[in-house]
């Protein structure tokens, strides 16, 4: 696709964005990456905006948004809602601008999150177990007070501020060829994509742009089949932060024109990326943020030029980084857990322990059972959970219990 869409902000305007933006936002580092290169084909670097200020890119547009305001509506306050991401940057953004800022949050979120959010000097609501919830309580509070409703994604500032990301990509990688873009509502990637498709257009060349949506949050396929913004049904994701039921309409518009392809991907896909970019990487990321570069290891992207995954948070919460460790190893074929019948009598649970140390695979969970509706009065059941260096490994520890007898079952 070379068209460049006329909807929204044009070059001028991202790049006077670019100087207001500048004032509170770093430019954050870009890293190369063997590994993911060797795995594409091509030069992948990694835009490292979950090291940004507040921990995402969101900063961005709405430092921009709260910038534009009037002093009348500065004098009114913002108000915001959001389970993480979107309610720090507008937290800080506020703080920054001199302007009072409250923010609805769920009643569940994240102690990091709603911490931070604090911390930054905004009042903060908690209502709803949903994210419906504040977004409804957000929009009654701003009809009720007169204050300013900053909306995470749809609304041309915010786009704007979004985007000088893609121009200080440009600056860093100026020879790039493909882009990666995590997608929830579609502010970062509208602006990203209209900037750089803008910007390529002028320099006579062509700058390919890949969104990536959570498979179990995928509102953009079907909306574009659809040639409209639809609402599709949230499933459970570990990627809550890009997990939107219906695209803005302006990012929409400009998703349609500019954008490439959209591609999906999985939890065990995401999960398995975050645990790529803590070992391989040494960089804490977001399951949101980690979205372009499971598609790349997911084998969803072909690219034959330098390519860049942007990495858009790392505000993740401990609790959760632990659960989700745990499940890219499995995901991996690094943490294998099985299911083992065996005969109710002694020396059997040592045999198995004989098998395992002799295929190295190192012991960490196991359950010893003589209960269960399915058994044989005969029978006790051996649930163990086990490490392996990777999927060949376990293969291998299947391969050795069959051959001395047994019947692993694997999850």
């Amino acid at each position: 696709m070379t068209s460049v869409s006329l909807v929204g902000p044009s070059l001028a305007d991202f790049e006077a964005a670019r100087a207001v933006v500048a004032r509170v936002a770093d430019v954050t580092p870009m890293e190369s990456s063997r590994y993911l290169a060797t795995i594409l084909g091509a030069p992948v670097f990694l835009k490292c905006e979950n090291l940004q200020r507040t921990g995402s890119y969101k900063i961005r547009g709405a430092y921009n948004r709260l910038s534009k305001l009037t002093d009348e509506e500065k004098a009114r306050g913002v108000v915001a809602a959001s389970a993480g991401n979107h309610a720090q940057g507008v937290a800080f953004a506020a703080r920054e601008l001199g302007i009072k800022a409250t923010i609805f949050m769920p009643v569940g979120v994240a102690l990091p999150k709603l911490q931070a959010t604090r911390d930054y000097g905004a009042d903060v609501i908690l209502r709803g177990h949903t994210v419906s919830e504040p977004l409804m309580a957000a929009a009654a509070y701003a009809a009720e007070t007169g204050a300013i409703l900053i909306p995470p994604f749809d609304h041309v500032d915010v786009v704007t501020g979004q985007g000088t990301l893609g121009l200080e990509i440009l600056d860093q990688v100026p020879d790039l060829a493909t882009i990666i873009v995590p997608i929830g509502g579609g502010g970062l990637i509208s602006g990203v994509a209209s900037a750089l498709k803008q910007r390529a257009a002028q320099d006579g060349r062509v700058i390919r742009v890949i969104g990536v949506q959570a498979a179990n949050a995928a509102a953009y396929p079907a909306s574009l089949e659809a040639g409209e913004a639809v609402e599709v049904t949230i499933l459970p994701t570990i990627a809550d932060g890009i997990a939107v039921a219906r695209p803005g309409l302006l990012n929409f518009e400009i998703i349609r024109d500019v954008v490439d392809e959209i591609v999906t991907v999985s939890e065990d896909d995401i999960a398995r990326a975050l645990l790529v970019l803590m070992e391989r990487a040494k960089l804490v990321v977001e399951p949101a943020g980690a979205v372009a570069v499971a598609a790349l290891l997911a084998g969803k992207v072909t690219a034959s030029g330098p390519t860049v995954a942007i990495l858009s948070g790392g505000n993740i919460d401990p609790l959760l980084m632990q659960r989700v460790i745990s499940h890219g190893l499995a995901a991996s074929g690094r943490y294998l857990t099985l299911r083992i019948m065996l005969p109710d009598r002694p020396g059997q649970l040592a045999r198995i322990a004989e098998l395992l140390a002799e295929a190295q695979a190192n012991v960490i969970e196991v359950l010893h059972t003589r209960h269960g509706v399915s058994m044989q009065l005969s029978e006790v059941e051996l649930d163990i959970s086990v490490e392996t260096r990777g999927p060949e490994h376990g293969k291998h520890v299947l391969d050795l219990l069959r051959s001395a007898g047994y019947d692993p079952q694997t999850d």
